[in-house]
Order: C-alpha cells, then structure tokens, then sequence
C-alpha cells in the first residue's frame, strides 16, 4: 500500500458528500500510521465539520507523527469553520499527503506554505486529476463566479424528446431514467423552461431516498406558468426560483416561489449563469426543453452532458426535436461533442461528452 493507494481511498470518502456539500468542494481525508488507516472522514454538509476534522476526531491521540491524506488542499481561512490547517498542526500530524490545491484566493497554496514552515513534511499532486474530477462544478465556480452547466437529455434515434403532441413518457429505459435522478441529486439545480412546466407539469424532484432535491430554476419570461403547477403548489423547501422579466414584478406578487428578475423577456445564458451565481448555485443540470437545449448549444456554455439515445423511432417531422433553429449548410460547421465516451445503459446508448 502506497501513496495512491490511501488517496483513492479519501477520494472515496470524499464522493459520500455528494450533492450536500454544494456550493462547498467534495473532501475526503485518511489518516494513516504503521500503514495501516487510523481515522476517516468527509465534508458531510455545507457549513458542517470538514473532512480533515472528522478524520482527526476519529483516529484522537493516534495522529500524533502520523500521515493524513486529503483530497483537497486545507482551509487557511475562518469560514464557517475554524481553519483546518491549524487543527491539523495542532494534533502532531507528521505527514500532508494533498490531491490538489485549492483554487480559492483564500487558500491557493497558503496552507502548504504554513504546513511546512511548522514542521510538517507536504506531499502535493497525488491523485491530482482524480481528485480535480470529482470537483469541477467547485473548481469551475469559484474562478469564475459561474454554474458549472451539464446537459441531460432522452432521445429517440431519430432524434425527438417527444411526439407531436407532446408525449415524451418514456423515451428512455428505467435505469437511464434512474441515471437522471442521479444527476439531480449531484447537481445543485436543475433548469428547464417554462413551456416543460406547462406541457409535463414535472415536479422536477430527485426520487432516490436520502438525497437531496436540487434547486428548481425556470424560465419563463412572460410568467405564463399555472400557479397550480406541482413546482410552486409542493415548494415547501422554497427551492423553485422563477427566472422573469422585471415587467413581470407585480405579477409575481401571488407566485410560491423565489423570483430573479431580467430585463427584456428572453435571457441569454450569460445573464442566467452571472444570476444564479450570485445566489452561490454552482452547479445546474439543464433538462430541457428544444428552446433551452437549442440555446444552450448555440451559445457554447455547456461543460458536460449525457445524450441518452433510445431504440425508438417517432418518424414524424413534426414530432419535437431535442435541437432546432441552426442554419448548418456544411458538415464541417456543425456542433462537435467533443471527449466523448460512449456506454451502454440496458438496450439505451448514452454519448457522455466534455467541453474540455
């Protein structure tokens, strides 16, 4: 057992925290001595104790002289924690073993720096791209101050979310539909338009017990969306946030949910993604519908996503395709999925694809 080894195995604690850590990083740490794992732990919840933490109060007087392993560089600021660099030093750690430095300005190399000049031998890099994976929406949102934007879609063969008359259930198989309710526990929100509310009236919920539901974003510029939709009627976490006009002000006045306003009536991204992240949403799934998956490709804001493609064909070209509104007259000018991988899932095919 070495060095990649034991950071495997905080990555793995680190994965237990997802989708109640947001917009906070996924961290996990061991503690390690006479090679054998003393203590372990993960960020468990936004605003509870931190990885390192929990690891240390397992492991108690054993981590005098011995090795933690963490995925994440350490806190050096006051949060709404105490400094985790601090506890660790504190407690006779011999030995620092860091995935990946943290890109936060607060921190960015500043707890290595002080590890060291206490004593503490630091170990940077270790599992670095293993660990930045699992992290992209925090890496991502805390450079920018912008949502980390993964697409998921269903879609038939010959490439429709739906019939002509609006039927899209179901497209995909059951453990497709079970990969989706994944992706909403992981992300923090999930965003569709207003013409999904008023065509499916989703309760846009995750269905898997113990996770939590993501935040509700909806576009809908002329606030057109029945107040009896299932998204503003079962809003008792207050997690459904209307993206509007600001003509739409008063109008909003009867509506149980959280409003951002915008000027005009059609909104590009860029005002949606600086909006949301300032309401510290880091991450959002985009289900649909045409218009916002359309808009979302032209644009070029997606980061990731997953086209699952069923072995179903609707055969009516008036039947709702997943995109429209492009004028491609070369085969060269055409949208690119790039990084792509392909798996099966059941008699599904999902192209799973990243911008970079």
């Amino acid at each position: 057992m070495n060095d990649i080894f034991f950071m495997k195995e905080a990555i793995k604690q680190a994965k237990n925290g997802v989708g109640f850590v947001n917009p906070n990083p996924l961290v996990g740490s061991i503690i390690v001595k006479n090679s054998k794992i003393i203590g372990t732990g993960y960020h468990k919840k936004f605003g509870n104790s931190h990885a390192e933490i929990n690891a240390l109060k397992q492991a108690g007087k054993k981590s005098e002289n011995a090795t933690i392993y963490i995925t994440l560089e350490p806190c050096f600021h006051h949060g709404k924690t105490p400094p985790c660099v601090d506890v660790i030093i504190s407690a006779g750690i011999k030995r620092c073993v860091i995935a990946s430095k943290d890109p936060n300005p607060k921190v960015n190399g500043k707890s290595i720096k002080k590890l060291r000049e206490n004593g503490v031998e630091v170990d940077v890099s270790v599992c670095k791209e293993e660990a930045k994976e699992i992290n992209k929406p925090f890496f991502k949102f805390i450079r920018t101050k912008l949502p980390f934007v993964y697409l998921k879609l269903g879609i038939t063969l010959d490439g429709k979310i739906a019939t002509a008359s609006y039927n899209s259930k179901w497209i995909t198989n059951t453990s497709a539909r079970h990969h989706s309710h994944q992706l909403r526990s992981k992300y923090m929100s999930l965003l569709v338009g207003a013409n999904t509310i008023i065509k499916d009236n989703p309760s846009l919920t995750c269905r898997i017990k113990g996770k939590n539901n993501p935040y509700r974003i909806i576009l809908d510029g002329n606030l057109k969306i029945p107040k009896t939709s299932k998204v503003l009627k079962n809003n008792e976490d207050k997690k459904t946030i209307i993206i509007t006009s600001k003509d739409n002000k008063k109008k909003s006045i009867n509506y149980n949910a959280n409003f951002i306003f915008l000027k005009g009536k059609k909104f590009s991204f860029k005002e949606i993604l600086v909006a949301l992240g300032k309401l510290n949403i880091d991450s959002i799934l985009v289900e649909g519908g045409n218009k916002i998956i359309s808009q979302a490709f032209k644009e070029n804001i997606i980061d990731e996503g997953d086209i699952i493609v069923a072995p179903k064909i609707i055969g009516d070209s008036k039947a709702v395709s997943f995109v429209s509104g492009f004028s491609t007259n070369l085969i060269k000018d055409s949208i690119y999925l790039k990084n792509l991988e392909i798996k099966k899932i059941g008699n599904n095919v999902c192209f799973h694809f990243k911008k970079s």
